[in-house]
């Protein structure tokens, strides 16, 4: 397989930092592992965010979510890391992470996580 995982985020110069713009990622294919059994969890990961002076390369963001697919992580704790690691990657003016898990034992997550104000 020529493409790996990866939990390096790349990033290019935002083209129009002088202005308020928003750019939304929808990524329904996460997974991660539960910790306590093992078994994947399965989310959409739902990214907005107002870029600074960089933006996140698409291609790097999907091998990053990638990444997790051997983790083990609960569900608060993989969305405030993935927010973190966007954060240190291209410190946006403001960026909000929603992880939408689907159904376990019955249960539906959704953990939102945000950074800066609008």
């Amino acid at each position: 397989m020529s493409t790996l995982p990866s939990k390096e985020l790349d990033v290019f110069p935002n083209p129009k930092p002088s202005r308020n713009y928003t750019i939304r990622i929808d990524s329904p294919e996460f997974t991660c592992l539960c910790p306590k059994t093992g078994q994947p969890d399965f989310a959409t990961i739902k990214l907005e965010y107002i870029p600074d002076a960089s933006c996140v390369e698409l291609k790097s963001w999907k091998l990053y979510l990638w990444s997790f697919r051997e983790t083990g992580a609960f569900h608060e704790a993989v969305t405030n890391a993935i927010l973190d690691d966007l954060v240190a990657a291209i410190n946006p003016r403001y960026a909000r992470l929603e992880a939408i898990f689907n159904v376990r034992g019955g249960v539906y997550t959704t953990v939102v996580a945000e950074h800066g104000g609008r």
